[in-house]
């Protein structure tokens, strides 16, 4: 009877084994991020899916350990989503707000765990085909859902990610066709890993099918062509990225411009009330003097610095320090729209008159705005009081100041390259990003300056960070942070950053590497199949 009991248990460890090893092996691949950082483990983590994958196509489904593979990659990467817990101060009583946190995270993870489930089904096709187009089918399929996923209004984790901020020669790679090269890399480095451990596997079991001696497989033991193909793509990679990080930066005079942030490091339960305007008022008003005075050219703040709408602005004293100082300002406020309001910066000049203003394009679903409003509308408010009344900005929008054309992008917008690459192709000399982080744990703010650190590489611009408690910032164009400021905390600083009016291959051609992948890819499948035909018939 025990010797049953034991062979059940056993049966079950190991039908269970290959969910384990995906869900263990996504996990991994969520430590590469803040708050862990261990960003070398990308070069490994998908290997473990990928053999299950492959070696396992004709037997069990395999859409179960790859859902559980994205489950563990989007749930540990975006476990910071969580940090909007508790949302008492904006009168979410305590338990709807554990029910929206709970549901946001678990459906963006859900959503990370069907996009590497719709990777697999495709793998799993291509199960008989051979190693080498497996590996440029496999990579291409994950680079174009990517594209698809990050069109969309919901992203956050891409594979490219990974590796900001500590391995920025590899980063590089976004300067020629976005972040999918990186992600392109990761994946292709991955799947020939994998391939070569898969071909191990076959050569040793015909071995022992054939009973052949090991001593005419012994060089076998020593070299594998997929792994030295892996080996020779990584270095090769790192060489191109080390060629585009070692470029000199220009640093022509009269492109400087003298930049101050200030951090206001007022909380969010805090902002909406009206002790926590005074203090905004204070902070940043305070601050921007004593830039000022430093001789500073431009002040930026964050995102909804002063939380009050556009025709309330002129009164306040920060704008009359402007007026007072002379010293271009850029104050993140509402904007208004009809009945609506946008979250927007506002540029002021010398003379404390508004003359340019950009409207937050992508907004945070769910946080800023309520998606199938018709449908979802009446199940959030009676979760949350909140009103749902903001709108995006123009997808087209650009950005002038008087220092010329600057590339904008208000906290979410960091996730969405586009935005960037757009910006930049149409003249955009210079990052400005406002965010306000402050409901969120560390992870998130330093995940989000990752996130800008990539942008800054790939359009090849400086950048300057703003954000209420912190990580506020200033990047160079090749992604080295020259300071950042330290969290929940008040704090001014003071960069020149350089005006650029350069184009990567990036910023002019787009992502030209996925259509690339996609269609050589699949020229290769159906020439392959088409010689096979012929010779069948034949």
């Amino acid at each position: 009877m025990q010797k049953k009991l034991n062979k059940k248990q056993g049966e079950r460890l190991t039908s269970s084994l290959p969910y384990l090893i995906a869900l263990a092996s996504g996990i991994l691949m969520g430590l590469t991020v803040a708050p862990v950082g261990a960003w070398f483990l990308a070069w490994i983590a998908l290997i473990p899916l990928w053999v299950l994958v492959v070696t396992s196509a004709k037997g069990k489904n395999q859409f179960p350990p790859a859902f559980l593979w994205g489950i563990g990659y989007h749930g540990v990467a975006l476990f910071w989503i969580t940090g909007i817990h508790p949302m008492t101060w904006l009168g979410v009583p305590w338990l709807p707000s554990l029910a929206i946190t709970v549901f946001c995270w678990g459906f963006i993870t859900v959503l990370g765990g069907v996009f590497v489930a719709i990777w697999a089904a495709v793998m799993v096709r291509l199960s008989e085909q051979k190693p080498w187009l497996r590996v440029l089918i496999g990579t291409a399929v994950w680079c174009s859902l990517e594209s698809l996923w990050s069109a969309g209004p919901l992203w956050w984790s891409s594979l490219a990610y990974t590796q900001s901020p500590h391995n920025l020669i590899i980063v590089h790679l976004g300067q020629l066709s976005g972040p999918n090269t990186v992600t392109a890399a990761i994946v292709a480095v991955n799947g020939l890993i994998a391939e070569a451990y898969i071909n191990r596997l076959r050569i040793a079991s015909r071995r022992e099918d054939t009973k052949i001696s090991s001593v005419s497989f012994a060089p076998l033991q020593f070299v594998n062509k997929y792994l030295a193909t892996a080996t020779g793509l990584l270095i090769t990679l790192h060489l191109i990225g080390f060629i585009l990080y070692s470029r000199p930066i220009a640093q022509p005079p009269e492109a400087a411009l003298k930049v101050g942030i200030v951090q206001g490091n007022i909380p969010n339960r805090l902002l909406r009330s009206s002790e926590g305007f005074r203090r905004a008022q204070e902070n940043y008003t305070s601050g921007y003097i004593t830039l000022a005075d430093q001789g500073v050219d431009a002040v930026l703040t964050p995102e909804g610095a002063l939380p009050i709408f556009q025709r309330n602005l002129m009164a306040t004293a920060l704008v009359a320090a402007v007026k007072e100082k002379g010293v271009v300002a850029w104050i993140g406020a509402f904007g208004e729209r009809g009945e609506s309001y946008t979250i927007s910066l506002f540029t002021f000049n010398s003379k404390g008159e508004i003359v340019s203003r950009y409207d937050k394009a992508k907004l945070v679903p769910l946080g800023e705005y309520i998606p199938f409003e018709k449908i979802l509308g009446r199940i959030v408010q009676r979760l949350s009081p909140l009103d749902a009344h903001q709108v995006p900005g123009s997808a087209n929008q650009l950005f002038d100041t008087p220092f010329g054309r600057a590339i904008a992008s208000i906290c979410y917008e960091s996730a969405f390259p586009e935005q960037f690459r757009r910006q930049a192709a149409m003249g955009g000399q210079f990052i400005l990003s406002s965010s306000n982080d402050a409901h969120y744990t560390a992870a998130m703010p330093f995940q989000h300056h990752a996130q800008d650190i990539m942008r800054a590489i790939e359009t090849d611009r400086w950048s300057a960070r703003a954000t209420n408690t912190g990580y506020s910032a200033f990047v160079d164009p090749h992604g080295r942070t020259l300071w950042m400021s330290g969290y929940n905390t008040y704090e001014t600083h003071a960069e020149t950053i350089y005006r650029r009016q350069t184009q990567t291959l990036y910023v002019h051609w787009g992502d030209w590497l996925t259509p690339l992948l996609l269609i050589s890819s699949g020229g290769y499948w159906l020439a392959k199949n088409r010689l096979i035909t012929k010779v069948t018939n034949d």
